[in-house]
């Protein structure tokens, strides 16, 4: 099969109401190499640089709950700071990829995201396509 691997896709295909971090950065634990009283973090198969995870709440008012998405680096990323007043940080990712599976528990299709850097929403001007979401989904419902 030519096609393998994560897809790489566009932030706003797959946040066009935009994303929130709940919560802060957590090192993923590589369960193939950790046990119960030894914590080892895991490292990408692609760059060998350790994985980290944010819990992430997707804007959709259809999306159902929080969902984590990885970032790899050599030390913890930073989160941007929540504007004064909220409890969530708005955010963009870059570099953002999909990785379809199925879910060996249900045996439903499911996908993991991860992302090479996360940045305040809109911080790079590339809100327009998170804007266009809202802008449609407010066209449809008038």
């Amino acid at each position: 099969m030519a096609v393998q691997g994560p897809f790489k896709v566009a932030f706003g295909d797959v946040f066009p109401y935009g994303a929130y971090i709940k919560g802060g950065v957590e090192p993923v634990r590589d369960f193939d190499r950790s046990t119960k009283e030894n914590f080892i973090q895991a490292r990408d198969k692609d760059t060998g640089e350790l994985v980290w995870a944010v819990e992430v709440l997707d804007a959709d008012p259809e999306s159902k709950g929080t969902f984590k998405v990885k970032l790899m680096g050599p030390v913890q990323p930073i989160m941007p700071e929540a504007p004064a007043g909220f409890p969530f940080v708005p955010v963009e990712f870059d570099g953002l990829a999909v990785t379809p599976y199925v879910n060996s528990g249900t045996g439903r299709l499911a996908y993991s995201l991860k992302a090479a850097a996360v940045c305040p929403a809109n911080s790079r001007g590339g809100g327009a396509a998170r804007t266009s979401g809202k802008d449609s989904a407010a066209k449809d419902a008038a």
